[in-house]
């Protein structure tokens, strides 16, 4: 059976790593052998990447030697949008240095395919297979919309990231496949970086498991989830991170309570604790709020919650959307780009809101509260993201129109090779 590469920088506790990781077990359950390429093999999903795949870290090079490989690996027209981003950059991207790792693997191993997650391991990995001079098909796929990225970074990052995005839409085009999470996705690709719209196929993420369900009757993560005092319990779930806007949500909160008891929980750690921290202090929110960090298990917390919110300014689809309703768990969302919509039809399946907008947001999670969606009806929505057609569709794209080569066996890749699951 064919190889295939996952490449993902680490395995941080994020929505992509983990659709990565889902990957990865359901081309293992299909017999592929799978490699999970990393930069650093360290992250809160360390302990749950599946038996039978292989963890491959990569060995950083120093900043300059990793720049003239990027001008090696590149034509002569992408020198140009090359120089500012990259070569004169008074901090390196973390991500460069890995290129000649990551040739020298693909020219050792020759895995019948790699996958990319984040639009720099997409670039590092077409240009790692240039200078490899490897067959291997790449598939390159974008989790966010890259206008909304930028829209987050500093001016000094925007700059930056603007003068990548000619190059971007170049280099993609050599790819085997390019991979949207989402139409709106897919569409903010295409307009940003001038790739045809019809060179990107939408595949949503998939999140829903077969062990969902069995996940989902653990233990609670929290006791507020246990309480048998008829205070409904609010959850949401994500990174710590401008992206997710919880201090939106912390607003919308402190409206809500002035209307009705209700407990709120953010499962997540990030960079914002502290400025969410002080701001549910301004608020006088603390004794119905918590943040208990990172949880391993957020369906366990989802199938007994109340209510699921998510409050971002930008999503590449909204995995944790997903996962509330596929736990029966109603939902209310910003109508933010670019998978919210999607996922609720427009708001049939949860009430869609304008995005910044914290009367609009706690007055839509009133209503979900006293009239909620049928949890059954929830759940067949959820279905519709299953690990199972996300794998299906993921392998027909890769190996279309393609014979894919029965994989050689494990050979040394002069230290880019890590351990075995």
């Amino acid at each position: 059976m064919p190889r295939i590469a996952l490449y993902t920088p680490s395995f941080a506790g994020g929505g992509t790593e983990r659709v990565m990781l889902y990957l990865a077990e359901g081309f293992i359950a299909r017999g592929h052998q799978v490699d999970l390429v990393v930069n650093e093999a360290e992250g809160a999903f360390r302990d749950q990447v599946p038996d039978g795949a292989r963890i491959v870290k990569l060995d950083p090079a120093r900043p300059l030697g990793g720049r003239l490989l990027i001008l090696s690996a590149s034509s002569w027209s992408d020198w140009k949008a090359l120089a500012r981003p990259v070569l004169f950059a008074d901090k390196p991207d973390r991500q460069f240095p890995y290129l000649a790792s990551l040739a020298r693997y693909l020219r050792a191993q020759r895995p019948d395919a790699l996958i990319a997650a984040n639009s720099y391991c997409n670039l590092t990995a077409l240009w790692a297979r240039r200078l490899a001079r490897v067959s291997t098909r790449i598939m390159v796929t974008e989790h966010n919309s890259l206008s909304f990225k930028i829209l987050q970074k500093s001016v000094k990052g925007a700059a930056r990231w603007r003068a990548l995005l000619p190059l971007i839409g170049r280099v993609y085009s050599r790819a085997d496949a390019v991979v949207a999470v989402s139409n709106g996705v897919a569409d903010d690709l295409s307009a940003i970086t001038g790739l045809p719209r019809g060179r990107i196929a939408t595949i949503y993420n998939p999140v829903i498991t077969p062990e969902l369900a069995a996940r989902a009757r653990e233990p609670a993560p929290h006791p507020w989830l246990t309480t048998r005092d008829g205070i409904p319990v609010i959850v949401a779930a994500g990174r710590l991170a401008p992206q997710k806007n919880f201090p939106l949500l912390l607003q919308a909160f402190a409206l809500l309570r002035r209307q009705r008891p209700a407990r709120l929980l953010i499962l997540g750690e990030g960079r914002q604790r502290a400025q969410l921290e002080a701001l549910i202090g301004e608020l006088g929110i603390g004794g119905d709020l918590a943040l208990p960090g990172f949880v391993s298990n957020p369906y366990a917390a989802f199938s007994r919650a109340a209510l699921f919110v998510l409050s971002s300014d930008f999503e590449g689809l909204g995995n944790a959307l997903i996962e509330a309703m596929a736990c029966g768990c109603p939902v209310v969302s910003t109508d933010c780009p670019s998978g919210p919509a999607e996922i609720l039809e427009g708001g049939r399946f949860g009430e869609l809101v304008p995005p910044n907008d914290a009367e609009a947001l706690s007055a839509a999670m009133r209503r979900a509260l006293d009239a909620p969606v049928a949890a059954e009806v929830l759940r067949r929505r959820g279905a519709d993201f299953t690990l199972e057609r996300s794998v299906e569709q993921y392998l027909a794209l890769l190996f279309a129109n393609r014979q894919p080569r029965e994989a050689a066996g494990w050979r040394s890749s002069g230290g880019a090779l890590g351990d075995h699951r």
